[in-house]
Formats: structure tokens, C-alpha cells, sequence
């Protein structure tokens, strides 16, 4: 999964960007609203944690912004503010979910997990493809029902491939998931991720949509 979070706190802004890597989910920090809509229309992400009291625009703002353009990301909107009226506001402007601070960190997780599902229309928090399926919450893939041990990025890349199904990924793209913006890597890491997957779970699990990139193929 790849997050970004706007959060102009620096304390609390680290504490999610720690917690969200620790779940092997790659976070995009901004400290300003601004930036969001050029930044979501230019770079794929599967949520967006948004705080309403930013220092130029407030979170409302942003999220007119980005459903007046079309966009149609999960949005968890963060807040110190625990009226009724502003959640009311929230959700009613294009919010997904709210949370009030101070909040649990399991609790935050939970909820983008449950966004991401709502999004891609899965109601169950398993996710199947062919003889795999994904625990997104234990970080665990089994082939058939049989547990099978992956390297962080490994499970990061067939995670994210199973979870957008159909969808053809350029290796830039999915450098970004992985590692982030401005990330310095090898310049065949995704070859490499891609060549232990076919190892582990046959050569057909990761297809290769030649001169364009990578998507989710086939088990079995």
C-alpha cells in the first residue's frame, strides 16, 4: 500500500510516516495542502490521510479541491477538532472516514485497511488470486494454503500487484510503491523482485506486458 499523509505537525507527522513503514506501507509526507492535488494527479496512491487544520489551506479545502476534480481517493480525515458538525462537514464534503486525535495507532491502520477494501469493492479482508491469498493485516501470502516466506519487498510488490488486479504497472511505478519518491535503487530491483516471485510461485505469477511494464498473472 502507498499512503500520503498531509500533517503539518512534525511530531505527529513522524510518528504516522514510523508506524505506516512498520506495516511495510510506503509514505509520501506533505506539511501543506497546496501540493496535494498536482501530487495525487501525477503519482498513484491508495489513500490519503488528510489533517484539517493545515497552515495554508485548511484539510475541507483540499478535499473540495480533490473531489471537484474528480478524484476519487479513499480520505481519512484527521482532526483535533471532535465536534459533530465538523465530522459532519467531513464526510459530507467527500471523506471516508474521520479520526479525532489523539488515536491509537492500531486503530489508524485498521481503518486505512478498511478503506482500501471499501475502495477496490472487496468486502472481505482476504484477498484472492487464483491459489494465493493475502492477510493484508498479518503481512502473510499462502499458495494454496500453504504459508509461503517472503522478503518485504517481495510481499510489498505481490501484495500490490493481487490488490489491482487488471492493472499494468511501469517499472518506475512500482519503484515508487515500494521505496518512495527520490528512492536511489538499483536499476534492476523490480527485475529482481519480479524473478524471485516467479521462483517461489511459478513463472506465470507476474506477467510482462512487453515495452510497458508488469501485472498480476496467473497461479496454477
Amino acid at each position: 500500500m502507498r499512503v500520503m499523509l498531509v500533517e503539518d505537525d512534525p511530531l505527529l507527522g513522524e510518528g504516522v510516516v514510523e508506524v505506516l513503514r512498520r506495516e511495510n506501507i510506503t509514505p509520501e509526507w506533505l506539511s501543506e495542502g497546496e501540493g496535494v492535488c498536482e501530487a495525487l494527479a501525477n503519482s498513484a496512491f491508495d489513500a490519503l490521510i488528510l489533517d484539517v487544520g493545515l497552515p495554508d489551506i485548511d484539510g475541507f479545502e483540499v478535499l473540495k479541491r480533490l473531489r471537484g476534480a474528480q478524484c476519487q481517493i479513499p480520505v481519512l480525515m484527521l482532526t483535533a477538532r471532535d465536534g459533530v458538525e465538523d465530522r459532519i462537514r467531513g464526510l459530507d464534503g467527500g471523506c471516508d472516514d474521520y479520526l479525532v486525535k489523539p488515536f491509537d495507532s492500531g486503530e489508524l491502520l485498521a481503518r486505512l485497511r478498511a478503506l482500501v477494501r471499501r475502495s477496490a469493492g472487496r468486502a472481505s479482508p482476504q484477498v484472492t488470486h487464483g491459489l494465493l491469498s493475502l492477510d493484508p493485516a498479518a503481512h502473510e501470502v499462502r499458495l494454496a494454503g500453504e504459508l509461503v516466506p517472503l522478503g518485504r519487498r517481495e510481499h510489498d510488490l505481490l501484495a500490490y500487484l493481487m490488490t489491482h488486479p487488471g492493472q499494468v504497472f511501469s517499472r518506475d511505478q512500482l519503484v515508487e510503491v515500494l521505496y518512495g519518491w527520490n528512492a536511489e535503487v538499483e536499476s534492476n530491483v523490480i527485475e529482481v523482485h519480479v524473478h524471485h516471485l516467479r521462483r517461489k510461485f511459478g513463472s506465470r505469477v507476474v506477467a510482462t506486458v512487453r515495452h510497458v511494464g508488469y501485472r498480476m498473472g496467473e497461479t496454477g
